[in-house]
């Protein structure tokens, strides 16, 4: 036995109302989207370097590593400018 095909339509039944439903928002969840969203949009020379989203962390996370591997000097120089003028 067949079910009977519902034809699909975009108005609403006539037992609702628009008046039951509230007000609307446009873009409720605009903001909430936006925080918890992270698109980072590469050039196309930069695309063809990184085919996808693995290659790019792999080349953050090594840029990371050798950033926290080298070593800054931990004071400033004592002489001043001028002393370094003089020689």
């Amino acid at each position: 036995m067949k079910k009977a095909s519902r034809k699909t339509t975009d108005e609403p039944r006539a037992e609702y109302k628009r008046s039951d439903l509230g007000r609307l928002a446009r873009g409720k969840y605009a903001r909430r989207v936006a925080e918890s969203t992270n698109v980072v949009v590469l050039d196309p020379e930069l695309s063809k370097a990184f085919p996808n989203d693995r290659a790019v962390n792999k080349a953050l996370y090594g840029l990371l590593q050798k950033r926290k591997s080298s070593v800054r000097p931990t004071s400033r120089s004592s002489r001043t400018r001028r002393e370094r003028r003089a020689g």
